[in-house]
């Protein structure tokens, strides 16, 4: 049985996205989600990686009915990614700016945020 991992990481750029290590933490045959327009596909093909993004309509008026099964299978599982998301951001310690002073501790913060949620409700019954 394939183990799922789920890391919720928010880059801005593809630069970000290779500088930030995340790539180096992903195995071969990964897959990983992000918005539309936001172009790393060719630092993932290189790893042996997927990208999920909902299909665009490239100029066309109507979406193909495959393209609207792939967006409604990726829209079921980024409501999930969303709401974990959400949970990590209601502790008050990453609301709002974060101070200088711990930037070098962010990190963690983030890391024992999200580890705190796990002892929340399911997301997923």
């Amino acid at each position: 049985m394939a183990t799922q991992r789920l890391s919720l990481i928010c880059l801005k750029a593809p630069s970000q996205t290779e500088q930030s290590g995340l790539l180096e933490l992903l195995e071969r045959g990964d897959s990983v989600m992000a918005d539309k327009g936001f172009d790393v596909e060719d630092l993932l093909v290189l790893r042996g990686l997927r990208l999920n993004i909902p299909p665009f309509r490239k100029g066309k008026q109507q979406m193909l009915p495959s393209d609207i099964a792939t967006t409604k299978k990726i829209a079921a599982v980024r409501v999930h990614v969303e709401r974990k998301m959400n949970r990590i951001k209601c502790y008050k310690i990453l609301a709002g700016e974060i101070d200088n002073t711990l930037f070098d501790s962010l990190e963690p913060l983030v890391f024992v945020c999200a580890a705190l949620t796990n002892f929340q409700m399911a997301l997923v019954a």
